[in-house]
């Protein structure tokens, strides 16, 4: 078959290298100049910066990915398990380091006596996490039988009620200590979502932080762009940069080819790695399009992000490779980001760095570190773009990275005295570069109402042969995710051709 994928981040590209592995011809169109996507780099003056994702968490999924197209992690990626795992600096408490070999210790410390909750907590986690890799991920939900698994129909009532009860409650009523309920209640985050929102089921997401622990690939995440690209073009597959695809032709529901460029490209089938929200709204005619516009604008975005990246003279031993600086009153800041917080709606005060240059000399020139501020703010495209690929940067970007400069310095009082780079990012650079709904960074909460089978389905409900891939659909955000929706989309293409 010839194959079309629109868009070469993590999910186009994983797309394209298992379909031209299956013997497809797979042509890649891509508006930008290069692969990546949101898991971009930047280098300024000899510093590498990741301008996205920075977490590598369920190795699983990698593991998995890299099987199905002949190959293995450990061949493609030059993996460094992170001590500590992360660092939570709460407002009013003491740094607290997090790492799975010590994490019972440091419960107990907080809480005496919460190391027997946290196993019982842990063990869990690790049930659902081992329930959804096998049932829930790998999965288009077109049949029951996800929920027919004999484990799901053993407990239905705590399967539902986690569906049903908010992360925040299920972790407040065994825990105590703020830090410690923040430790468990962050996952959210990586979600696009606030724990009161996110449902109960995903405190699997402890599982990944806290007993496998966080690891960092050697060059950051630019060297599994690398990989990724490098295997699909290995097993043929042709990329098309600077080249946006303007419309997905439909006929007879059917998806015959794509637009680009004013020309059309006939094929048999094509993937969307795009931002589903676009595809829908831009690159189908209206009779085609699985859902209304009203409709498909009710979805809850998740929220966006000012980045901030700084090359810094000296070193910030204050910093661990991922640190989580947070409000001891960290509600606040979520009702700002999710539109609660009315005239105080605006950027969090608590944010994520990552210094990735305590663990990786290559990132930065010798004598300096590199770090990366993650500002969570409203899905708001009008708040602006920054100064990475615009001529002018926006003030209100500005003023909220300002903020978050001030805001790392109450933990490195000199910072800003040895800033020698500074680039910036902000939602409009999310909508315009990515074609992101509402300038989301990350993609759409994972609500109970956008979650599993209530999320965007790994193929057009009314159109054969259009599928969809990437964070934005099912199975949900973050990059192993994104190589899962590829899995997926492989999936249905083979059962398509088996059916013809």
């Amino acid at each position: 078959m010839k194959i079309a994928v629109i868009g070469a981040g993590v999910a186009g590209l994983a797309a394209a290298g298992l379909l031209a592995r299956d013997g497809h011809e797979v042509t890649v169109y891509e508006k930008g100049s290069g692969p990546g996507g949101r898991a971009g780099s930047l280098e300024v003056e000899g510093f590498r910066f990741d301008t996205g994702p920075s977490w590598y968490l369920m190795p699983e999924a990698f593991d998995h990915f890299f099987e199905q197209m002949g190959t293995t992690t450990a061949q493609q990626l030059d993996l460094v398990a992170l001590e500590p795992g992360y660092r939570v600096a709460t407002d009013g408490h003491p740094p607290v380091d997090v790492h799975p070999r010590t994490i019972r210790d440091t419960f107990d410390e907080l809480e005496p006596g919460s190391w027997s909750t946290l196993d019982d907590y842990l063990r869990r986690a690790a049930d659902i996490y081992d329930l959804a890799l096998r049932r829930f991920l790998y999965t288009d939900f077109r049949s029951p039988r996800p929920f027919l698994d004999r484990e799901v129909l053993r407990r239905p009532h705590s399967f539902i009620n986690q569906l049903l009860a908010p992360l925040s409650h299920h972790v407040r009523r065994q825990f105590t200590h703020p830090v410690l309920r923040q430790i468990l209640e962050y996952p959210a985050v990586f979600l696009a979502t606030r724990p009161d929102k996110a449902p109960a089921l995903y405190h699997l997401m402890s599982h990944t932080d806290l007993t496998l622990g966080p690891q960092y690939p050697q060059g950051g995440f630019a060297t599994l762009v690398d990989a990724l690209y490098s295997l699909a073009r290995q097993h043929g597959a042709r990329f098309e940069f600077a080249t946006a695809v303007d419309e997905i032709r439909v006929h007879g529901k059917q998806a015959r080819g794509v637009m680009a460029g004013g020309v059309f490209y006939p094929y048999d089938a094509v993937v969307s790695a795009a931002d589903y929200h676009f595809t829908q709204q831009h690159l189908l005619a209206t009779p085609h399009r699985s859902q209304s516009p009203g409709r498909v604008d009710a979805h809850d975005p998740g929220m966006s992000s000012v980045l901030v990246m700084l090359g810094v003279r000296g070193e910030t031993p204050e910093l661990a490779h991922h640190t989580l600086q947070l409000s001891a009153d960290w509600d606040a800041d979520f009702d700002a980001v999710f539109g609660d917080g009315g005239d105080d709606a605006g950027a969090s005060r608590s944010i994520y760095i990552s210094r990735p240059s305590a663990t990786d000399p290559d990132v930065a020139p010798a004598g300096h570190e590199n770090l990366f501020i993650l500002v969570p703010v409203p899905a708001d495209p009008s708040i602006g773009r920054g100064s990475a690929y615009a001529d002018q940067s926006s003030p209100q970007v500005e003023a909220i990275a300002d903020a978050a400069v001030s805001r790392v310095a109450e933990l490195v009082p000199d910072l800003a005295e040895r800033i020698v780079v500074r680039r910036t990012l902000g939602p409009g650079d999310f909508a315009q570069r990515y074609n992101s709904f509402m300038g989301s960074s990350i993609g759409p909460a994972h609500t109970l109402a956008q979650s599993a089978m209530f999320r965007a389905p790994a193929q057009h409900r009314k159109v054969r042969g259009l599928y969809y891939a990437g964070g934005t659909v099912a199975p949900g955000v973050g990059v192993p995710m994104c190589l899962i929706s590829a899995e997926n989309a492989r999936d249905l293409i083979r059962r398509a051709a088996r059916s013809a």
